[in-house]
């Protein structure tokens, strides 16, 4: 099923009313089994969700709702979505992350905050408009050694690989090879998988001799763009 947005209005909450809503937001993912990780909470409590969201949309920051972005069908995921992701994939202190899909930024902010200062984020994305929107917002909230890619996710970096945890935030129609070969091996991806018209949230772990995947749960997301996309409608 879709979901409804609300519509865009002139931001009238309070950096305070926003933090309260962030903290009630952290206690509703733990209650609702999404949130386990203390490193994860502690970013999540870190990082504030509604400077990353364009200003029209700012005070719905913590609603269970994905909201527009600049570029072609782009948006910020639901702030379950964060958690959903980051939670199986075991993202932890000192991984090498690659994210495809920076969108707002948000998930990369997330994620630097839990690598830490060993760790490395690496984020890639394909639109012009939300590369430029993505990277303006991590400048301005002062994550300056993230590293931002405008370029075709599904062919991920290899410049930095390999990487410990890779994060697919659009839907393929299979798992693109190029992020497996840059996976290490007993390192995780994740990644919303096309299957019979229904999208699926797929981890993968990458094994000696191939790769173990278990399905999660359903999910909506955009399709993946480039050369491991969806194919372009006739």
């Amino acid at each position: 099923m879709g979901w409804i947005i609300p519509p865009p209005k002139k931001p009238a909450k309070t950096r305070a009313d926003l933090a309260r809503e962030r903290a009630a937001k952290v206690q509703w993912l733990i209650g609702h089994g999404y949130l386990k990780s203390a490193r994860l909470e502690r970013a999540l409590l870190t990082v504030p969700r509604e400077d990353f969201i364009p200003d029209d949309y700012r005070d719905y920051a913590y609603l269970e709702v994905p909201l527009p972005l600049p570029g072609e069908r782009a948006t910020i995921s639901c702030p379950h979505s964060y958690p959903l992701f980051y939670e199986p994939l075991g993202l932890d202190e000192g991984h090498r992350f690659l994210e495809i899909g920076l969108g707002s930024g948000y998930g990369a902010a997330v994620a630097r905050e839990v690598v830490g200062p060993r760790g490395l984020v690496v984020s890639v994305e394909l639109d012009p408009l939300t590369f430029a929107f993505g990277r303006r917002n991590l400048e301005g909230a002062g994550y300056h050694d993230i590293v931002l890619v405008q370029g075709d996710g599904g062919l991920g970096y290899p410049e930095m690989s390999p990487y410990d945890r890779i994060a697919v935030t659009a839907a393929c129609p299979r798992i693109p090879p190029p992020l497996l070969e840059q996976l290490v091996t007993g390192g995780r991806l994740i990644a919303p998988v096309v299957e019979g018209g229904i999208q699926n949230l797929v981890l993968v772990e990458k094994l000696l001799d191939g790769t173990r995947s278990r399905c999660l749960c359903e999910v909506l997301y955009v399709p993946l763009r480039g050369v491991h996309g969806a194919p372009a409608p006739p």
